[in-house]
């Protein structure tokens, strides 16, 4: 493990990144060996998305969680690859279920490729991650990440089902959440486990920390889709609004508004689109619906580093802790 000489003045992940730069390398060897396709277009789409400027969230859980146990071995490094391929596939799926043109800042695949080689690559991205995995030769990292992919699939009809729904209960959205963002980051803290042969107390602990960090970057997604800077976000103010999507900051905002704003925020879910988009957002404002959705945001956090409580001090516990403090205060 490489030590950090990253400034003070560098943001965390900057910094996290920087603890575990000889792996990220090593991962990011990985993904483009095994990128590779006889076949010119999936070689184009797949490399356009995988190097379009993500963070690497979920394959840096997996080398940090491995890391807890002392060391971060080659399985690591291929199956952080592989968490990275099946989100990379959801992103592709993704944006063109949502008709999306633009992620990161930047013209997504489909806008650039079309829906056909969007989705046609997307299936061998996800195809290519699951020959990853069966190489690895442990049934438990297969039955995991099996796992994982199907309740994604569900996360996915789920919110499909919630478009333009604004009678959505909070349990219900926070169930999509847990299952379309949180459930890949819980696999990927619980591989690293498995690799390192951990407990499974341990075991547990991890994922537990998982899935809490993937609940609270989705909701800081909510906030920042109705707070952040378009340049920063990388996408458009008001992109989940104009799809019908009915997230937490707005059942917030509606239950605690007036009845006009309610009406206004019902009508703006329930037929897409942004023509109401400033009196939402008033609304959204005046409800302190953004503070109180950064404060679940935030108890989620505790919960991300009460699960690791227990685990030696370590850079790599350091590191984690910290990706659950910028997980809430980020702004990208």
């Amino acid at each position: 493990m490489t030590q950090s000489n990253t400034s003070s003045s560098s943001s965390p992940l900057n910094t996290i990144q920087s603890c575990i730069a000889a792996d990220i390398l090593a991962v990011n060897t990985v993904i483009t060996h095994s990128l590779h396709s006889e076949v010119t277009l999936v070689n184009q789409v797949a490399h356009y998305i995988v190097n379009s400027g993500g963070k690497r969230l979920r394959p840096i859980l997996v080398l940090l969680s491995g890391g807890l146990f002392g060391e971060v071995k080659p399985e690591h490094h291929q199956l952080a690859a592989v968490v990275e391929f099946i989100h990379t596939a959801t992103l592709l799926h993704d944006d063109v279920v949502d008709e999306s043109s633009k992620r990161r800042g930047q013209n997504t695949a489909n806008a650039i490729f079309g829906n056909a080689a969007s989705v046609l690559v997307g299936d061998f991205v996800y195809s290519r991650a699951f020959q990853m995995m069966v190489a690895v030769q442990n049934m438990r990292v297969m039955e995991v990440l099996s796992n994982a992919t199907n309740v994604i699939a569900e996360g996915e009809v789920l919110q499909l089902l919630n478009i333009h729904n604004a009678d959505v209960t909070d349990g219900a959205y926070l169930q999509v959440i847990h299952y379309k963002t949180a459930k890949l980051f819980e696999a990927a803290t619980r591989l690293g486990a498995i690799i390192s042969n951990a407990s499974p107390s341990d075991e547990e602990a991890l994922s537990q920390y998982g899935m809490h960090i993937g609940t609270a970057f989705q909701l800081i997604d909510d906030v920042l889709d109705l707070s952040g800077n378009a340049s920063e976000i990388g996408k458009n103010l008001g992109d989940d609004l104009s799809e019908g999507k009915p997230t937490l900051p707005l059942l917030y905002a509606m239950r605690n508004g007036t009845a006009d704003e309610a009406e206004t925020i019902k009508r703006a879910i329930e037929h897409g689109g942004l023509e109401d988009l400033v009196t939402v957002l008033s609304a959204v404002e005046r409800t302190g619906a953004l503070d109180h959705v950064r404060k679940v945001a935030a108890k989620e956090s505790e919960l991300a580093c009460a699960a690791i409580a227990h685990f030696a001090d370590s850079p790599y516990k350091q590191a984690m802790l910290t990706l659950a403090e910028f997980a809430v205060a980020r702004n990208y």
